[in-house]
């Protein structure tokens, strides 16, 4: 399994390289400069985990490669790590499917607990001592889909109230349980109740 750091700024690809290896030592990283070679470089290097996504890219516009990459890889999860400001881009790029967004200018320690939150934890390592951190934020969608969990709606009834397919809605649960790190509409419901989040 890979990570994609796409960045057209080598020192940045290196630094985001130096982070995902503080979360997940020896985990492959390939860096992409450009996302018009980001298919060609992922079948020569393996499935992505993960994508690192700037969305400042000599070939991008506003969300425009966010977009694109959702569109061939619905299921891979995306951190958008920018230099655009939060305030101006975090909702819409949650909103339409990144998993997290951070700034470039965060500490580093807030990048790598974002990245900690959507790598996998290794099953090599010794995590007896280490709890996983509870996600502190979630999109505008993810909050729907816990409110309606707690409601009891099917996928069926989620797809039709969000005028969305049904596949659509699988993919946002799944993406939704990584997050939580569960495995199931039971467990993401006890994980809300426990952390009282069914009043968001």
């Amino acid at each position: 399994m890979t990570v994609y750091v796409i960045d057209d700024h080598p020192l940045m690809r290196d630094a985001i390289t130096m982070l995902v290896h503080r979360v997940r030592p020896g985990l492959k990283v390939v860096s992409v400069p450009k996302l018009n070679v980001l298919d060609s470089t992922v079948e020569r290097q393996g499935v992505p985990e993960l994508f690192c996504l700037d969305l400042k890219l000599p070939d991008t516009l506003g969300l425009s490669g966010l977009h694109s990459i959702k569109a061939k890889y619905p299921d891979i999860p995306l951190v958008i790590v920018t230099g655009s400001e939060a305030s101006d881009y975090e909702a819409a790029c949650l909103e339409a499917g990144a998993d997290l967004f951070l700034e470039k200018a965060s500490n580093p320690n807030v990048i790598i607990e974002g990245l900690r939150s959507l790598l996998p934890a290794d099953e090599a390592a010794d995590t007896a001592d280490a709890a996983a951190p509870v996600p502190t934020k979630l999109s505008k969608r993810q909050k729907q889909l816990i409110l309606m969990l707690d409601q009891g709606l099917s996928n069926r009834d989620i797809a039709e109230k969000l005028s969305i397919s049904e596949h659509t809605v699988k993919v946002h649960f799944w993406r939704l349980f990584r997050r939580l790190g569960v495995n199931s509409r039971t467990q993401a419901l006890h994980f809300a109740r426990t952390n009282g989040w069914l009043g968001i």
